[in-house]
């Protein structure tokens, strides 16, 4: 008898199925704009030319880190997805985009049809949460590539703003007041380092940390924050936006902060979250190292005037989102982008 795909380790048949019965999640983040159905060469979406005088496409692309690790560690799938989503989308508002449409990549060495259409659904809620549509994406069987029960997950993202609308950090300014929006904990960043300190103190992930297992505060899906950032957009005059992504605080701020300003941000107005005591005092991390690692409690920072700031954290928890001031802009004569109290 001769060789086989099958026999090769690709299961063509089980790809296919996988394509059936993930129809209906992706179906369901789909908006007027799609005009393509998933399995075809490419991913169709009409931008509604009408609604604006210059569109600018805003795209962006990332992963979910070694916290895969940690779900196929304790096969828990039901939420990557959704990290996978938050970690493109939220990079794309902070220019003012509204992200349109999602397209996503899972490579696996052998194909678990349940496995992932469980991924699956997840970047589906995780496009219902953003407004965008999942318009298509790859599966790649590969084996020899992965380990049996490894996969590896990317995504990719669009969206549109109009050019006049473009969110920049330009217009940040003196006096300016910095409102941070919370994370739901670690979100998608720093994993490497979680990983290490779970290993060098050999914790398990079901020792408890305020009533729920470290696994369960560790796999907190990203919070998407596409709703409450095109709201306050709407409502104020946003001068700049930063997700707190890799790089933490002390990485990402300067990224949206003009040349001659200081972001002076006081880690005090807020509470950090207990898993973040557990992994410093684990891993006897000092702060500095903690800040630039990790988001610390705060997902997405958001540089507006102070006389909107109440009114805005007002809108913010409205929305669910517990926002506190939590910083001001100064002007500054050195390179330091960032002050950290």
């Amino acid at each position: 008898m001769g060789l086989s795909y099958k026999n090769a380790g690709v299961d063509i048949d089980a790809g296919n199925k996988l394509v059936d019965l993930i129809k209906p999640a992706i179906r369901s983040t789909h908006r007027p704009e799609v005009m393509s159905s998933i399995g075809g060469f490419g991913g169709l979406f009409a931008l509604q030319q009408d609604q604006y005088k210059e569109p600018i496409l805003v795209s962006g692309t990332d992963g979910v880190g070694t916290k895969l690790r940690l779900a196929q560690q304790l096969q828990l799938h039901e939420t990557i997805g959704i990290d996978l989503v938050a970690m493109c989308v939220n990079d794309v508002i902070v220019q003012g985009a509204e992200p349109l449409f999602f397209l996503d990549y899972f490579a696996t060495g052998k194909l678990s049809v349940n496995e992932a259409k469980t991924v699956v659904e997840g970047i589906a809620e995780g496009c219902r949460q953003s407004g965008a549509a999942l318009i298509g994406g790859e599966t790649a069987e590969m084996p020899g590539m992965y380990d049996e029960g490894e996969y590896d997950l990317a995504g990719f993202c669009v969206g549109v703003v109009e050019r006049s609308k473009l969110i920049d950090g330009n217009q940040i300014n003196d006096g300016d007041v910095i409102i941070g929006l919370p994370s739901s904990g670690i979100h998608s960043n720093g994993f490497s380092l979680v990983n290490k300190i779970i290993e060098t103190t050999n914790t398990s992930l079901d020792e408890t940390i305020n009533g729920k297992t470290l696994g369960e505060l560790l796999l907190q899906p990203t919070v998407i924050y596409t709703r409450i950032v095109l709201s306050l957009i709407e409502k104020f005059d946003i001068h700049g936006l930063c997700h707190i992504t890799g790089g933490g605080l002390t990485e990402n701020v300067p990224r949206v902060i003009p040349d001659g300003f200081l972001a002076a941000i006081d880690t005090n107005h807020w509470k950090r979250p207990p898993v973040f005591e557990w992994l410093q005092k684990m891993g006897q991390v000092d702060n500095e190292e903690m800040l630039r690692v990790f988001n610390c409690g705060m997902g997405m920072l958001v540089v507006l005037p102070k006389n909107q700031a109440e009114a805005a954290i007002k809108c913010s928890q409205e929305g669910g989102h517990q926002a506190v001031l939590i910083g001001e802009i100064k002007t500054s004569s050195s390179d330091e982008k960032i002050s950290l109290q």
